[in-house]
C-alpha cells in the first residue's frame, strides 16, 4: 500500500498541511513513518478518512433554486436494479419519471406512497401546440 506525504494527503483532502497534522495529533487520521522517517499516511487509511469526511455532509437550508418547475406529488412506482432506479410520481394530472442512482433512491427513502417534490430543470424542453 502506498504511503503519502502529509502535503499529498492535504492536497487530496482539499485542506492545509497543518490541518492534516492537527487531525493526526488528535488521532483522527492514523499516520505512519515514511521511508524518509517523516510522517506519512497510508493510502487506504486516507481513502477511508476521505469517505468519512464526506459521509452525510450537512446540506443546510435551501433558500433559492434555479429550478422553476417544482411539482409536489406522490411516488407511484419504484423499479431498482443493481445500479439505477426509475421513480415514477403522479403530480396532479402529470406523470413524472426520474432516473437516478439506486443509492440516491434508497437515501431518499423513495417508495410507493411517499410524498416528494420533483424539481425539473432542463436546457432542452420540447414545447408543442396541440391540435384545435
Amino acid at each position: 500500500m502506498p504511503n503519502l506525504r502529509i502535503s499529498e494527503a492535504a492536497s487530496l483532502l482539499g485542506v492545509s498541511d497543518d490541518t492534516v497534522r492537527r487531525w493526526a495529533d488528535q488521532g483522527r487520521l492514523p499516520v505512519v513513518s515514511g521511508d524518509n522517517g517523516r510522517m506519512a499516511v497510508e493510502g487506504s487509511a486516507l481513502a477511508a478518512f476521505a469517505q468519512q469526511l464526506a459521509d452525510n455532509p450537512e446540506p443546510g437550508a435551501t433558500v433559492a433554486s434555479t429550478a422553476r418547475n417544482r411539482m409536489r406529488g406522490i411516488v407511484t412506482r419504484v423499479v431498482k436494479d443493481g445500479v439505477m432506479a426509475q421513480v415514477e410520481m403522479q403530480a396532479g394530472p402529470f406523470r413524472v419519471v426520474s432516473l437516478m442512482s439506486r443509492e440516491a433512491a434508497e437515501e431518499l427513502g423513495l417508495e410507493v406512497g411517499v410524498v416528494a417534490v420533483a424539481s425539473i430543470k432542463s436546457t432542452h424542453v420540447v414545447v408543442e401546440i396541440p391540435e384545435a
